[in-house]
């Protein structure tokens, strides 16, 4: 199974939703905490180019946020990047 890496902040619904949709998977994310670590928001924005939570990797693949990952799944295509 793919590692899978995720910035979070705790009162984040996409964070949540993006954790269940996961969980649902078998997997549990290695979750970086934003709010916990201000810093680690700057290293999120330069690896992502985004500002906003969750900014999830699957392996060395920068899959977005929550809607991305979802579209991925609905797509029929999530199953086969986490199993890579």
């Amino acid at each position: 199974m793919a590692k899978v890496r995720m910035y979070t902040t705790a009162i984040c619904p996409f964070c949540v939703n993006a954790k269940r949709l996961l969980a649902s998977k078998g997997v549990e994310a290695e979750e970086i905490r934003v709010d916990r670590e201000p810093g680690l928001r700057q290293k999120m924005m330069a690896e992502s180019g985004q500002q906003t939570v969750p900014q999830i990797w699957i392996g060395e693949r920068h899959v977005g946020g929550f809607t991305d990952l979802w579209a991925l799944d609905k797509r029929g295509e999530l199953d086969s990047l986490l199993n890579q």
